[in-house]
């Protein structure tokens, strides 16, 4: 069997066609990321992931973005809808024990699918002037308040059988613009970060995965953003103390500059294990796959470690889970 690439790809559309079957197989990527334009109806799905795998011939983990609210690629009428998790934070009346459930309601759905990685939860803190498309993502404006629900999300995904990624490493709530379009800068310096912004992934270092965010801080590297920066995936690894298994945002998102090939290489050469992906376009894919190597070394022993945290779920049921939940809710 080949060695899985240091590279995580998406596909098309709801099916795979011949052209990207035999594309993975020859490319091996280490996994593989969802998008609404992937999901249709819940047969669907689970003949994807099927296929997804099968083409690499291996349990290659699938990820999605299942964050609820905005952010939600598996949506009504087929799946649970959800508010945005800072709404969710001001209503509910057990904030923590409501982001648990929906952490389990959320797995439940998606080991149905066959689906075992979900890209949350967001351990970002929300701030007045945080940018739109980012601040109701946020569970919170406080680092005890983000910590607490953070680890309540992930500790109901594993309980249900999905890995989470923590995201957005080192910290992504004092982006004034959205990374999908711009660079956001942070002029803030270390002694205004530590203790805020970068609190809650210290305190959730031990997730299995992580994600990086597309944004500069200059008074830490004047120069490059998080994912290229070797300055700042360094303090992840050390000051945050983070050794999971660690993915760029992805690497298409006009935040970064020049070639994805070329994004991805500075990226693996600063200190990320895994290269994602996300648009499916081929010409991109290729480009990567040509440039991203084999996982090797701390790498491969990252990845490996994250996956052998992969878990049967806890025998509740998706009813009774969102039930509980529905009790958090208040009435009317």
């Amino acid at each position: 069997m080949s060695t899985p690439r240091a590279l995580i790809l998406g596909c098309a559309g709801p099916q795979l066609s011949r052209s990207e079957r035999a594309f993975f197989a020859d490319a091996q990527p280490w996994g593989f990321i969802l998008f609404g334009r992937n999901i249709q109806a819940p047969d669907q799905l689970r003949a994807l992931v099927a296929d997804l795998r099968a083409a690499v011939g291996r349990a290659a983990p699938v990820l999605v973005d299942q964050e609820g609210g905005r952010v939600q690629r598996l949506a009504p009428p087929h799946w649970f809808g959800w508010m945005p998790p800072l709404d969710q934070g001001a209503l509910v009346l057990e904030p923590v024990r409501a982001m648990y459930l929906r952490g389990r309601v959320i797995a439940a759905e998606l080991t149905a699918a066959g689906i075992d990685v979900n890209c949350a939860p967001l351990a970002d803190i929300a701030r007045p002037e945080t940018h739109v498309f980012l601040r109701n993502r946020c569970y919170g404006d406080t680092p005890e308040d983000v910590t607490a629900r953070a680890r309540a999300m992930a500790d109901g995904l594993m309980d249900g059988g999905v890995l989470p990624v923590l995201k957005h490493l080192p910290g992504h709530g004092r982006a004034r613009v959205d990374s999908h379009m711009a660079l956001p800068v942070v002029d803030a310096g270390l002694d205004a970060l530590k203790d805020t912004d970068f609190a809650p992934f210290r305190a959730l270092s031990d997730l299995p995965l992580g994600m990086t965010g597309h944004l500069r801080f200059p008074k830490l590297d004047p120069q490059a953003p998080v994912t290229t920066s070797p300055t700042l995936i360094a303090l992840i690894r050390e000051r945050l103390g983070f050794d999971g298994a660690l993915m760029t945002d992805d690497i298409s998102m006009s935040a970064l500059r020049g070639p994805v090939a070329a994004r991805a290489e500075a990226a693996l050469a600063a200190g990320c294990d895994l290269v994602l992906h996300c648009n499916g376009a081929p010409h991109e894919m290729a480009a990567l796959a040509e440039i991203c190597p084999p996982l090797s070394g701390e790498a491969a022993r990252r990845c490996d470690a994250a996956l052998a945290q992969r878990r049967a779920p806890k025998p509740d049921t998706l009813e009774d889970l969102a039930a509980a939940y529905a009790a958090l809710l208040p009435e009317g």
